[in-house]
């Protein structure tokens, strides 16, 4: 069964800001388009294969990982919640999934 995906606003905002700050960086969107389109791709194998990601101290949340960032969500019955993209490279610390 494929699940429907749905975005958390703070999951949104934090993907934007990612590809902002590739945008910047690279004074293009050659690598922010590529790195869109990996987050895309990994998020839809999630919606066919939602328990094919990592396991988390939450039962219910799992994670994915493209390049350097984890991209935490939780399975529902009928559709899986993007949660948060977070940079691997950042303080565990800072981290808050919800």
């Amino acid at each position: 069964m494929v699940r429907r995906i749905v975005w958390t606003s703070k999951a949104i905002e934090e993907r934007k800001e990612i590809l902002d700050y590739w945008n910047k960086r690279n004074q293009s969107k050659f690598y922010s388009r590529k790195l869109n389109k990996l987050f895309i791709e990994k998020i839809n194998h999630t919606a066919l294969q939602p328990f094919s990601g990592r396991k988390t101290d939450d039962e219910n949340i799992r994670v994915r990982i493209v390049k350097e960032y984890l991209i935490f969500y939780e399975i529902e019955e009928t559709q899986i919640i993007i949660l948060t993209i977070w940079d691997g490279r950042r303080n565990r610390e800072d981290l808050r999934i919800r």
